[in-house]
């Protein structure tokens, strides 16, 4: 039986081996992604029941997150959005 020279096949398993790990750390780094998409969707939901809570207490209000200061949101504010 033929065989291919013993540094070429060192090479050629090294080679293999690397891919490997390659598509093994990939695979781990999708499922990492898969499971931060989860939690900033679960976030976003959380962030927006707490935003209907602030709005049934402070009305329509633009709030400030560096200090708590907020200010009312007029029709006139809405409408320069639109343009």
């Amino acid at each position: 039986m033929s065989k291919i020279k013993d540094e070429q096949l060192e090479k050629l398993q090294g080679l293999v081996n690397n891919l490997n790990q390659i598509q093994s750390q990939l695979g781990s780094i999708e499922l990492q992604k898969h499971g931060l998409l989860h939690q900033s969707s679960e976030l976003q939901s959380g962030l927006k029941e707490f935003q209907d809570e602030l709005e049934k207490e402070y009305g329509r209000v633009s709030i400030n997150i560096q200090d708590g200061t907020y200010e009312e949101i007029t029709e006139e504010d809405e409408s320069d959005k639109k343009d």
